[in-house]
Order: structure tokens, then sequence, then C-alpha cells
């Protein structure tokens, strides 16, 4: 990884936020041993459906529930990255990562964000593909201030119908 990843602000709803602290914070994983016994503690069912991820500021990956919020999986602190990551048992018996996207929109991280995760789960010694297996582009209107998630590269507020811009801009103004 080329430079220091840039952190992202929780931009979401300010409820959430307030909630958030290190009584929330998503379990560390830091080693294939430890992914594999917090997967252990899922159900089934939740072990096969991807679950809520972040890397925290001193690029370690946190684990929580897919129906956890990202913001709580924080702990209320900014991150590095943040989306949802599924998890399939590779032949030998280690999990490795089968899915990984940037699907967060309380902190609508930039999809450079991808660098932080791949590091964070290289140090944790995980397989994982090349980059993001889904993407989301956020992008903030700078004329009513309504966060959009752009489909089909279509730049216009989802809200007001002005034109967003090209560069992501979600640390520009805010909540």
């Amino acid at each position: 990884m080329t430079g220091r990843p840039r952190p992202f602000a929780y931009v979401g709803p300010s409820e959430l936020h307030a909630g958030a602290g290190a009584h929330t914070l998503g379990r560390r994983v830091r080693t294939p041993a430890e992914l594999d016994g917090w997967l252990g503690e899922l159900a089934p069912a939740e072990r096969a459906e991807p679950v809520t991820y972040v890397i925290d500021l001193a690029g370690t990956l946190r684990l929580a529930p897919r129906r956890s919020e990202h913001v709580a999986c924080a702990g209320g602190a900014a991150v590095l990255a943040a989306g949802e990551i599924g998890f399939a048992r590779q032949a030998d018996g280690r999990w490795a990562v089968r899915e990984v996207s940037n699907q967060s929109t309380g902190y609508c991280p930039d999809l450079d964000c991808w660098s932080a995760v791949a590091t964070a789960l290289d140090r944790a010694g995980l397989s994982r593909p090349d980059g993001f297996t889904h993407t989301c582009v956020f992008r903030r209107c700078p004329a009513c201030a309504q966060v959009n998630l752009v489909k089909d590269d279509d730049l216009t507020c989802a809200v007001c119908d002005s034109a967003l811009p090209r560069e992501w801009n979600l640390d520009a103004g805010g909540r």
C-alpha cells in the first residue's frame, strides 16, 4: 500500500452515533484463529451471509453480525474502511474472504479505502480477492446536502435532480 489511508468520519443518523461506544465495538480479528473463533459463535445461517466490518484507525479488521450498524462496530470512531464481508471455507478448512464491499451508508467510504481493507486482511493472514467484489459510489449533493448512492454512473441527485460531483465529497458538509 502506498501512502497513508485516510479516515472516514461517520455521516449517518446522529442517534445511531450517540448509541455507539466501547461497549458496541466489533470483534477484533488479527489472525485466522480469531476469525474461526468468532465465526464459530455465529449460527450457521449467519455464517452463510456477509457480516458487517470496519477497519479501525489502527488498521485492524473488526466484525459484527450483518444487521449491526457500522458506527456501532467502530465504537463511534472514524474508520479507514467499512462495508460487508463474507467468508467461505477453503478445501484445507481455513476461512477465506469470498466477497467484500464498501457498502456502508453510515460512513460512505470512497473506493480508495480498498488499500486499508487489503492491508488488514493480509495482516490477519486471510486469503482475499484482488479488490472489492461489489462497489458502492457515494456523493453528497452540493445543492440539498442529500447523500446519494450513485447507480449506473448517473451523477444526478435523487432528491433535487442537481448534478453530483465526480469526486467523493462526503467530508464536505454535513449532518
